[in-house]
């Protein structure tokens, strides 16, 4: 069948659900704790309206969604060469986007999604709010073939053929690189502890917070939260609590792994390649090797001995508007590929491995100002309360091991902070447990800083910051006459060269 996407067209009809649900949802996380605390506290007879206004809410909101609905339309302008949506009910909102700055489209799949049948397609631009750009319900067929067109614009010639084609090509082509079971679980154990980490503390939070909350609703907080935690604490020693915590730490680490990248797959689909992975929520991406404006590959000890590494695709976004979240929305990561499946990717990405060249190292100066604000300054501090404070005096084993511990992760540091730069590759350097290498192309540089405290003047020792579309690479304590002369050669290289950043 032809898709005819020159002409105004709705999402599929089961959108409606997929947008009800999606309201329902952020309403209920609004609510549902004043909804919980009025219901037991409630009278009988009010029992009667609560779910009476609950129902006439649901009712509301599938109007709500059957009007937007109704009134989202997309198409595509050939002769703009640009993909047009219209949608809002009060507020008009018309949305253009233009097919050459599409860097990815993602065809993704959530659990309720999938028992209805249908497929979500979200449009990825550098600068753009992908909230908006987004079509919620769309049968899968049509969004493959809405994919092609989006990536290739008139370059693709859709015909009867082809769409009978697309859908096999996708999900039956055997893919170069497969992450197996096992592999998700080493790379569970071995990476992502600081996210991990961040989610476990918000969510120990906002267990106490709302164990409060409801005993200050109920007039029963005593404080027996926090004797609760005093009480358990003390069944412990400090040595089996860090362990059950490392061990939650690991559980919870696994489980976000298996969740994001089960059945993680790779395979080239003509020029462009095809990722797919989700436990519950399918997500699929159609990613262009030319718009990848930064490829980081980074190893750490445990990752080493198993021989296995994580890749990360980096490409554009919007810049300092834009929070780190939805920055990392516009990254790929490969996780628990080993070094050949690595070396294939950069091929493909790269057009070949990156060759060593020149390798630039930071002076000594590196150590002063991290030694200075994150050794000095703190033992101080602790030197002051250890002189004036008997409770304190006990723990100066503790600010022995930081010190030591500290300057030992400075100095590790400083000798991997490196800057490697070839004729046709810049090499970035840097880490203390996870050793990464950020790697681009001198054409995928949008502009230079270079500069020097006035303190440095003498030794000539200076900075260089590379700033592209996905961030910026930053070398410090550099020789500052070798950063200059880089500069002009990177400056002369962007000027005299033919190939486009995006």
């Amino acid at each position: 069948m032809n898709y005819d996407f020159s002409k105004p067209q709705r999402q599929s009809a089961a959108g409606i659900i997929i947008m009800a649900a999606n309201t329902l949802q952020h309403v209920i996380r609004a609510l549902i704790l004043p909804i919980l605390i009025f219901i037991v506290k409630a009278q009988k007879d009010m029992l009667l309206y609560t779910g009476l206004g609950i129902t006439s809410l649901v009712v509301i909101i599938l109007v709500y969604s059957y009007f937007n609905y109704k009134k989202f339309t997309f198409y595509l302008d050939e002769a703009n060469q640009a993909f047009i949506i219209n949608k809002g009910i009060f507020n008009k909102t018309l949305l253009t986007i233009q097919l050459d700055k599409i860097q990815q489209v993602n065809i993704n799949q959530s659990l309720l999604q999938k028992i209805i049948g249908v497929y979500s397609l979200q449009i990825d631009t550098p600068g753009g709010d992908r909230k908006e750009v987004s079509i919620k319900a769309i049968d899968e067929q049509i969004a493959y073939s809405l994919k092609e067109r989006l990536l290739n614009g008139h370059q693709t010639a859709i015909n009867q053929d082809l769409l009978i084609e697309e859908q096999p090509q996708t999900q039956s082509k055997i893919p170069f690189l497969k992450i197996s079971i096992p592999t998700l679980f080493k790379v569970g154990l071995t990476s992502h502890y600081g996210s991990s980490l961040a989610l476990l503390t918000g969510f120990a939070y906002a267990l106490f917070h709302n164990a409060k909350e409801l005993l200050k609703a109920f007039a029963t907080d005593d404080g027996q939260v926090e004797a609760a935690i005093k009480s358990g604490v003390s069944l412990f020693s400090a040595g089996i609590l860090v362990a059950l915590l490392l061990l939650i730490l690991l559980a919870i680490n696994i489980v976000r792994t298996f969740i994001k990248y089960f059945d993680f797959e790779i395979s080239q689909h003509k020029h462009s390649l095809l990722i797919s992975s989700g436990l519950f929520a399918k997500k699929n991406t159609l990613l262009s090797p030319h718009k990848v404006q930064i490829t980081t590959y980074s190893q750490n000890y445990f990752q080493k001995k198993f021989n296995m590494l994580n890749l990360n695709l980096k490409q554009a976004h919007d810049g300092e508007g834009e929070n780190e979240k939805e920055r990392q929305k516009s990254n790929l990561e490969v996780p628990g590929c080993n070094p050949t499946e690595r070396d294939e990717l950069l091929k493909m990405i790269l057009g070949e491995i990156p060759k060593e060249g020149a390798s630039f190292i930071p002076n000594y100066r590196f150590l002063n100002l991290p030694i200075f604000f994150m050794v000095a300054i703190p033992v101080g501090i602790f030197l002051i309360f250890w002189n004036n404070f008997e409770q304190v005096k006990p723990f100066y084993p503790l600010a022995i091991a930081y010190a030591i511990v500290v300057i030992g992760m400075i100095y590790i540091s400083y000798k991997r902070h490196r800057l490697i730069v070839s004729q046709d590759f810049i090499i970035k350097k840097s880490g203390i447990w996870d050793i990464s290498h950020e790697i681009i192309f001198p054409h995928k540089i949008q502009s230079i800083t270079t500069f020097q405290y006035p303190w440095h003047k003498g030794v000539d020792v200076g900075h260089v910051n590379l700033h592209t579309a996905a961030g910026t690479i930053h070398f410090k304590y550099g020789n500052y006459t070798e950063i200059k002369h880089l500069a002009n050669y990177w400056l002369y290289q962007i000027e005299s060269g033919s190939e486009e950043w995006m």
